[in-house]
């Protein structure tokens, strides 16, 4: 068989790639002759998902691996099309997100001799190896195998994020084959196991654990897969817990424990300061999630515990005690087993769960000016959507939601205004979310500055039939610009940008559109949407509150 159509039998057959994002191009055509379905009609097929722009492929990618959990796979044209992806890469890189992208590039032989030729660039490889945790360029096809196999493994044994690997356009159709007898069915998957803690260290993060009179647990991304081990080790240490935006609905809704994600703000930091023990696990103690006011005021003040997959990670941000290198969900299920404690009280009696009430209500998040005006806009939404995964941008709904959100189970909630903070994520990733799990709703969060960088998205979802929700909070530009010009008495500029038609812009790509400006209305838009085609949702952010108002 030829280089691609092996590619695409090892995606399909060895790792169970259901779904790929891309745009076809003259040098990836033989690449899509691959990609054909099998002739055998039993044989399982790859569903193909074509985007109006590479950044929306990298970003359906991305919201596809949040929401299952399996790395979101791209194939990419060489050049231009992967220098529109990167940015999509670094968004996962910074988050820590699996996605494969495969492209093409120059021919062997004119690999760096800056000729000219179509789609050239002086090194892509090199170019992409910034947002990568790898980029490989193969140059012998039978080493595809093993290539792929590297991938996988740092998807599932690592700390995961964006790999590439390219192909010169002159292999795709190169002859190459398996070991005789073999098929692309025999080839094994490697079985990766999860990096257990070290038993000393672990030995003394169980006595400082069960030694500690103040315990804080800090939970992050890292920790999604292990929900149950997550409860019961909180649980057995009734301690009050932080969860991060990538964390939110680990411990479940309105968790007793639960903090939410709210170390920014100054009773969480307080507890943090205060704590004798704190405890976290897969977590960067990053900027974008205990900072978000920009101070540097997040300051642990007692002993400091932290497990990551990432042994370069422990190094940063927090100076630790105690350093265990393992993977996340591991050390949960690890810890948990080892420690006892007090058991889950639903009425939230215990101490700790009295301490995060206490913490919650000095925040009095859902009364606060600032957020006020969206409380009636979640609840609406999650009285009519209870089991809907939100995907968010970086826009004003979204940095509320951080806050006032809990969601039921993990990987149900994500966005882009952690770690690398695109704007335009929201639409392309919500959809990568429907495609992932169609058995859930999606919303997406967006604002009328961010939706314009990946509107033609759209296109897409009207031509797949996904059934997205699109909130588009309407506020006139770039509002959190604003603000930020306003407090450091810059002239605002280039913030107040005028807006599209969004009605009838929905309504030329073929997509359901309302305008609304209540919780009723709001309601009756959802509830009487074809499930079978995605709706946007237009609210103008001035007739909302007024609407409140009144």
């Amino acid at each position: 068989m030829t280089c691609a159509e092996l590619l695409i039998r090892l995606l399909r057959d060895t790792y169970g790639v259901d779904t790929v994002f891309g745009i076809p191009g003259v040098h990836t055509v033989e690449l899509y002759r691959g990609l054909e379905p099998d002739a055998d009609p039993a044989a399982s097929s790859i569903r193909h998902v074509t985007p109006r722009h590479e950044q929306g492929a990298g970003f359906m990618a991305d919201g596809y691996a949040r929401s299952t959990g399996k790395p979101g796979v791209c194939f990419i044209i060489t050049g231009p099309g992967m220098t529109n992806i990167t940015t999509a890469m670094g968004q996962a890189l910074a988050d820590s997100i699996p996605m494969l992208v495969i492209s093409s590039v120059n021919r062997t032989d004119t690999l760096g001799r800056g000729q000219g030729r179509l789609h050239e660039l002086p090194s892509q490889q090199q170019l992409v190896s910034g947002v990568a945790r790898f980029s490989h360029t193969l140059l012998d096809t039978s080493a595809l195998p093993e290539v792929l196999a590297r991938a996988f493994a740092l998807f599932e044994g690592a700390r995961p994020g964006p790999v590439h690997i390219e192909i010169p356009i002159d292999l795709f159709n190169a002859e190459v084959a398996l070991p005789a007898g073999r098929t692309t069915h025999d080839v094994t998957r490697p079985r990766i196991g999860r990096l257990a803690p070290d038993p000393a260290l672990l030995e003394e993060a169980v006595s400082l654990l069960q030694g500690a009179e103040r315990p804080l647990v800090l939970l992050g991304g890292g920790c999604v897969a292990a929900p149950a081990a997550a409860r019961q080790l909180v649980e057995a240490l009734d301690a009050p817990t932080v969860t991060t935006i990538n964390a939110k609905g680990l411990l479940g809704s309105a968790h007793p424990l639960d903090l939410g994600a709210n170390a920014a703000l100054p009773a969480v930091r307080k507890l943090a300061c205060d704590a004798d023990v704190v405890l976290a696990i897969g977590t960067e103690l990053g900027e974008t999630d205990y900072d978000v006011v920009f101070d540097d005021g997040f300051v642990i003040g007692g002993q400091l515990i932290r497990i990551d997959i990432d042994p370069e990670q422990l190094a940063r941000n927090q100076q630790a005690t105690l350093a265990i290198v393992a993977d996340a969900g591991l050390a949960l299920e690890t810890l948990a087993d080892r420690l006892t404690g007090l058991e889950s009280n639903p009425k939230g009696k215990t101490p700790g769960a009295q301490i995060t009430a206490a913490t919650l209500d000095a925040l009095a998040l859902p009364t606060d000016p600032a957020f006020a005006p969206y409380v009636p806009l979640f609840d609406t939404l999650q009285q009519v959507l209870p089991e809907a995964i939100w995907v968010g941008d970086s826009c004003a709904t979204v940095y509320a939601a951080n806050h006032l959100l809990s969601q039921p189970a993990p990987r149900r909630y994500f966005n882009a205004s952690t770690g690398y903070g695109t704007l335009g994520y929201g639409l392309p990733a919500a959809m990568g979310a429907t495609l992932g799990r169609p058995d859930l709703p999606v919303i997406a969060l967006v604002g009328d500055g961010g939706i314009m960088f990946t509107l033609s998205e759209l296109a897409c979802a009207v031509e797949e039939q996904l059934p997205v929700v699109i909130v588009l909070w309407h506020n006139q530009g770039y509002e959190e610009i604003r603000r930020f010009m306003d407090n450091a008495g810059v002239t605002c500029l280039g913030v107040d940008i005028k807006a599209p038609d969004f009605q009838l812009l929905a309504q030329g790509f073929g997509c359901a559109a309302v305008a609304i400006d209540s919780s009723r209305e709001l309601a009756t838009a959802i509830s009487e949407r074809d499930t079978s085609a995605p709706l946007l949702v237009e609210i103008d952010a001035a007739g909302w509150q007024r609407s409140i108002a009144e």
